[in-house]
């Protein structure tokens, strides 16, 4: 495929990338990431070779490159296929260095994405992106429609009041009586691994908007196949698990992925409880036992990102109390083919 100027779309090969490709695309990455995006980290070589090859429980996404003369990388296009649920479904992103803007080239690079997620059966195609008014206009001109609004929240770890942290701690457990929490590290322990998914779909119950999304199924394969993409990308997980001390039921969660390539930075996860066992302030007792667990174990952390549908009140209020603050805002697009 040509683009007038010439450019040319070449895909990569998931088992072998060539290596120029991989720096190009990472170089206009990170100078997308200084215009658009300043907050969020770099992404190395290396990172993004592991996403090429490995990408997430989904498996490799389907990554393309545009390139001018000698070689020269000047966008990105990412094709995601979920392949566990929502199989109707492919996430399309697209990054084009700002040096080469306005010349068609994003536009060109969406609708070859769009072409491959038609190839491949899906019918639609959804995008997230940052809330500034460059990427509504480019989405809204590629036919998509706004279906969610979140919010994303930073942690400034050495910032945390540990003793306002310890009071809260320390007023919510008479209300947790009735149950205990467990630390894992790493992967999900074998034995749990079918009563830990049906616990990890306490998630469905956060909303999603308009977006035309299916209930997440957490099988043993899926919940392994998430757990091999981080080990391979270097990334190291915690999570806190909520049992009822009276049956031994697992019925909450927190996870949270601190970044192998930039250990300075956490990802905060998932935070459920299953709905018969709310109200008890597992939610606010499983991060704050996180946060224990992150200060002995990554005493270098020094931010947590964490995201949350805007109309998701009850997570917030807990992300605020442990002295999250907004950061930027988000906005999940979606178009029907």
């Amino acid at each position: 495929m040509r683009f007038p100027g010439p450019v040319e779309l070449a895909w990569l090969d998931p088992a072998r990338p060539d290596p120029r490709d991989l720096a190009g695309a990472v170089a206009v990455l990170d100078a997308a990431r200084l215009v658009d995006d300043p907050h969020w980290t770099s992404t190395t070589v290396e990172d993004f070779g592991v996403r090429v090859r490995h990408g997430s429980h989904d498996g490799p996404p389907r990554v393309g490159v545009a390139r001018v003369a000698h070689g020269r990388v000047v966008g990105v296009v990412e094709v995601s296929l979920p392949r566990w649920e929502n199989l109707h479904i492919a996430a399309v992103d697209v990054t084009v260095d700002p040096l080469d803007r306005r010349r068609g080239i994003g536009r060109w690079l969406y609708e070859a994405g769009v072409e491959e997620a038609r190839a491949a059966g899906r019918r639609t195609i959804q995008t997230y992106s940052t809330d500034r008014p460059e990427a509504d206009a480019f989405l809204t001109a590629m036919g998509l429609v706004r279906g969610r609004a979140d919010v994303l929240r930073r942690q400034h770890v050495r910032d945390i009041d540990w003793d306002r942290l310890e009071s809260q701690r320390v007023a919510a457990e008479p209300h947790a009586a009735g149950y205990e929490l467990l630390r894992w590290p790493g992967r999900t322990p074998e034995e749990m691994l079918v009563e830990a998914g049906r616990m990890f779909e306490s998630i469905n119950d956060a909303p999603v908007g308009d977006l035309d999304i299916e209930d997440d199924v957490f099988s043993p394969e899926r919940i392994r196949a998430g757990e091999t993409a981080q080990e391979a990308h270097g990334h190291r997980a915690y999570r806190v698990v909520a049992r009822e001390r009276a049956t031994g039921e697992l019925v909450g969660h927190t996870a949270v992925s601190v970044l192998g390539s930039t250990p300075g930075y956490a990802w905060q996860g998932d935070t459920s409880v299953s709905r018969a066992h709310r109200g008890h302030r597992l939610g606010l007792l499983l991060k704050l036992d996180m946060l224990r667990w992150l200060r002995d174990e990554e005493p270098q952390l020094r931010t947590i990102d964490t995201g949350n549908a805007a109309s998701n009140a009850y997570m917030i209020s807990i992300n605020e109390l442990l002295g999250y603050r907004v950061l930027l805002h988000h906005v999940g697009w979606q178009r029907h083919l």
